[in-house]
């Protein structure tokens, strides 16, 4: 067990790691290596890194990819995507090059409102208290305005602060439930010193109302924060061809491709367990767009799995039918996005994602993001019904397999080539290693 230590953050980088070394690594060089082998040799670019988070001791890489031959709108992208599972990438590149010659695809945001709450309890008349906000309804706007001043001009800001009781679920408990828009900035900081500044301003004006008794004016505040949860933010993403245009295969005419997939869909849109799964496919795209891009992951997966379960039953995101013979595919999506401030103009790689993207504005970026996570979804419910999961993805997989047992150049390519014809498996990976070594 290590012991405990103090003044942890105040140590060098290299003294950081030889604590770690001392008291987790049994002072294995190779831990020590390993951990130096990933700074960048680039001080200035290191030093960055080392100053996004706390106690820094290495960089963790994942993959930056592209996924080319997306057509959004009329309007041909390359994306950038940030993952390390190794068919998402493929996937979403086979779904672009499928839909680019079938009109691609259509995006449009349908509103950008953003959430935050200031939480309180208030012991006391509710109509004394409704009376008390409608009269500083005012001074809680003018107390931010050397906040909103900048938002404002760019066309954002606060758009209404409303009252609302909640005491039926706990006793006492209110909310200033308040509403944004942040233009282009995902808006956490602003929205946040926001609140703050309405939950000052709130209990001081409460201590000097005339219309509270003496023991109602002590408001105490909770918390005040943001919500991740924006139902107000969404974007529509969708395809659609005419059956004839759809895939076929030995067993499937395009019409039953396009019935199977419309049931595929529809077992999502019932069933959770599935409907897991399918989201979670759904998110690949999403999740590798975002990350790439410098945005929350995190929140965006907290916001999108709120958004599927808003009627009381964890739901698929896309959607599926058949009218007049045309097949149409669709999602809708909360996608709380920002293009200017945090990473974005300070991480290197986040800046070449932005400018690959041509330096879309916010509402252009929630577009691209949500087809990314379309046409995930469609090249995962395509080979579910068809080939089955597996075989794409484990041929995808079979370079970590090999890379798992140091295959040389010459390995891999004898491997490869017989995992043309052959299904992989981790076992049958292992066994042909094997074979090679020994022959």
């Amino acid at each position: 067990m290590a012991p405990v230590v103090s003044g942890f953050s105040k140590l060098s980088k290299k003294d950081k790691i030889k604590w770690l070394a001392e008291h987790h690594f049994n002072n294995d060089q190779n831990a020590i290596d390993t951990l130096v082998t990933y700074w960048n040799s680039d001080n200035g670019l290191q030093q960055l890194h080392d100053e996004f988070t706390e106690n820094t001791i290495s960089n963790y890489y994942l993959p930056f990819s592209v996924a080319p031959n997306f057509l959004i709108n009329d309007k041909r992208y390359t994306l950038p995507m940030t993952i390390e599972e190794s068919s998402v990438v493929a996937a979403a590149s086979k779904a672009a090059k499928f839909w680019q010659t079938r009109g691609g695809f259509k995006a449009n945001v349908i509103s950008t409102t953003k959430v935050g709450q200031v939480h309180f309890m208030y012991h006391g008349n509710t109509e004394k208290l409704n009376r008390f906000f409608n009269i500083i309804k005012p001074k809680l706007l003018a107390a931010v305005s050397h906040i909103t001043q900048n938002m404002e001009k760019r066309g954002g800001g606060i758009q209404e602060i409303e009252l609302r009781d909640k005491t039926t679920t706990i006793d006492n408990y209110y909310q200033l439930h308040c509403t944004f828009e942040t233009v282009d900035a995902m808006g956490a900081n602003f929205i946040n010193s926001c609140l703050e500044e309405f939950a000052k301003t709130l209990v001081s004006e409460a201590t000097s109302y005339t219309g509270f008794l003496e023991t109602e004016r002590n408001i105490e505040i909770v918390m005040s924060i943001l919500s991740n949860y924006v139902p107000n933010c969404l974007v529509n993403a969708s395809v659609s061809c005419a059956i004839d245009d759809l895939p076929s295969t030995q067993t499937l005419s395009s019409r039953q491709y396009a019935e199977k997939f419309v049931r595929a869909v529809r077992i999502a849109e019932i069933e959770p367990y599935r409907a897991t799964t399918h989201n979670k496919g759904i998110m690949n795209g999403i999740d590798a767009v975002v990350l790439a891009t410098g945005n929350d992951f995190r929140a965006i997966e907290a916001g999108v799995h709120a958004y599927a379960s808003r009627d009381g039953k964890y739901t698929s995101l896309t959607h599926a039918e058949i009218k007049n013979d045309i097949f149409t595919f669709s999602i809708e999506v909360p996608l709380a996005l920002g293009t200017v401030g945090g990473l974005t103009s300070l991480h290197p790689l986040v800046k070449l994602a932005l400018q690959l993207l041509e330096r879309p504005n916010a509402k252009r970026l929630m577009e691209i993001t949500a087809v990314a996570g379309l046409a995930q979804n469609f090249a995962a419910i395509n080979s579910l019904i068809t080939t089955g999961i597996q075989q794409g993805h484990m041929k995808m997989h079979l370079m970590n397999i090999l890379n798992q047992f140091k295959a040389t150049e010459e390995e891999k390519q004898q491997l490869i080539k017989y995992f043309e014809t052959n299904t992989v498996t981790h076992s049958e990976v292992v066994s042909q290693i094997e074979k090679i070594r020994n022959s």
